[in-house]
């Protein structure tokens, strides 16, 4: 054999090994090709390419492999018990670039599926080689690093730590002033998966200067990196009083309102999550958001949005109408209960978006009688009644809605609104009901003869079902007659 015959079969040897992990990086790109390259063992035959003395050929076997653990946990596992990470690990800083990404989409594909896989990942000392990643000058290679620190972190507080304790917080810092969107996209989303496990960890967060710049980028063109932005900012802000204040010092409202009415979805709920979170802490907080003109966008927002979109918008009418009565009484001057009453009613699908109302609508009318009457007044007391008989409402359902009933009656003194609940109300609601009709003797004649035809009817049913029910319900009525 020549020379030259030699080089021939060599470079067919290439071409076919180059041939072979092109072909499989693009088949194991389609999540419907997973069960035939699991079957045809291809992991196993990628492994020793990644090791192959052609850097072309390692990189795209390495891609490959990311590839395909990305689609299926099971073959992230058999990637992990083969010992293929600390290989990787290893590898990361005396390769070129365009392995680094490679090698990171690896680390980021396996970390992703769980807690078990993603400390498997820090334990094969990952984080140490990602910082030297961070260090580059390749903004994309940076991004890659990011995306493994996003993926380890967001599982709980201990991975969050490690990454906390390898030094990466400065450098997401850095990197979300890059001029590259996508870099600051998903350096925005790491410190926002850091920031939500604790208020030690927000702390962190916070304290390198980042709400201040997170607050320049409320109104950035880029509809991806602002979810992120209002996402990082309700993770520090739900902490603690002193995180909400210091998102609150950073002037974002009231400019956070206008983003209210923007046209994607998910920055709109992220936004209602925000001002939630914000409005939950104290009385103080409220009213400033409030003073910012919060209620009127908050109402509208409820008014033009559907499902659970618009149930932080819900929880935050109820979080600050429940601080103070001046507070309650805004949400009312805002037109807050026709809203929420409307939601009550014609929410159809997420019961736990009603059953946010119904606690709302509680907090509101539990302040004072002005306070329960409006509540009432939009006949949101039957409804409430209903919800808590229905067999079809969820047990938290039924409690959020039997508590804001009493909470309300508590302070009724409508007697037109609390008359339908007479004749429907189960004996626990009705000694409510009856308690404050006590309160108004002079009125009470109608309200005797409706009591005692609720009453008398159901004496009979009950004397044979449960005398000791009967002589429970029979006491109400005592009670009615003693006080007229």
């Amino acid at each position: 054999m020549t020379q030259r015959q030699l080089l021939q079969v060599l470079e067919e040897y290439l071409k076919g090994r180059m041939h072979f992990v092109q072909t499989m990086s693009e088949l194991a790109s389609r999540g419907q090709n997973m069960k035939m390259l699991k079957n045809a063992n291809v992991m196993a035959l990628l492994q020793p390419l990644m090791l192959d003395v052609d850097p072309s050929v390692q990189q795209i076997a390495t891609q490959a492999l990311g590839r395909l653990v990305g689609h299926s946990e099971e073959m992230a596992k058999e990637l992990v018990q083969g010992e293929v990470l600390p290989q990787i690990v290893n590898s990361l800083p005396k390769h070129n670039n365009y392995y680094k990404k490679a090698a990171t989409l690896v680390l980021r594909s396996v970390a992703k599926h769980s807690a078990t896989l993603a400390k498997a990942v820090v334990d094969c000392g990952t984080l140490d080689s990602l910082m030297i990643c961070l260090d580059e000058f390749d903004p994309g290679v940076k991004e890659s690093a990011i995306w493994v620190l996003c993926h380890v972190a967001r599982h709980n507080e201990d991975l969050a730590q490690a990454v906390v304790d390898a030094g990466a917080v400065p450098f997401l810092v850095l990197s979300m002033q890059e001029p590259e969107i996508a870099l600051r996209r998903v350096a925005v989303s790491a410190l926002s998966d850091i920031s939500k496990h604790s208020m030690e960890l927000a702390h962190i967060v916070a304290e390198t200067g980042t709400i201040a710049i997170l607050a320049q980028m409320i109104l950035n063109p880029d509809t991806k990196l602002k979810r992120q932005v209002f996402s990082v900012l309700s993770q520090i802000g739900k902490h603690s009083v002193d995180l909400a204040e210091l998102v609150v010092e950073a002037e974002v409202f009231p400019t956070v309102f206008i983003c209210l009415q923007d046209p994607d979805e998910v920055v709109r709920k992220n936004v209602a999550i925000l001002v939630c979170e914000i409005a939950k802490h104290t009385s103080e907080l409220s009213q400033l958001i409030v003073n910012a003109g919060a209620l009127p966008a908050l109402v509208d927002f409820i008014g033009e949005n559907e499902g659970s979109v618009r149930l932080p918008a819900v929880m935050a009418l109820g979080y600050i109408a429940a601080h103070a009565e001046t507070l309650a009484t805004a949400v009312i001057m805002s037109l807050g209960i026709p809203q929420l009453t409307q939601v009550l009613s014609n929410e159809a699908e997420e019961n736990y978006v009603r059953a946010a109302t119904a606690w709302s609508l509680g907090q509101i009318g539990g302040h004072s009688s002005e306070h329960a009457v409006a509540v009432a007044g939009e006949n949101v007391l039957p409804k409430l009644l209903q919800i808590y008989t229905s067999p079809d409402s969820s047990d938290d359902f039924q409690n959020k809605a039997k508590n804001a009933l009493k909470n309300i009656l508590q302070k009724c003194v409508h007697l037109p609104a609390l008359e339908p609940l007479l004749r429907d109300s189960p004996q626990n609601i009705l000694k409510h009901v009856v308690i404050q009709y006590s309160k108004f003797k002079h009125q009470l004649s109608p309200a005797r003869q409706v009591l005692h035809s609720h009453t008398r009817p159901k004496t009979s049913s009950l004397w044979v079902a449960n005398v000791l029910e009967l002589s429970r319900f029979i006491s109400l009525f005592l009670i009615l007659n003693a006080v007229c």
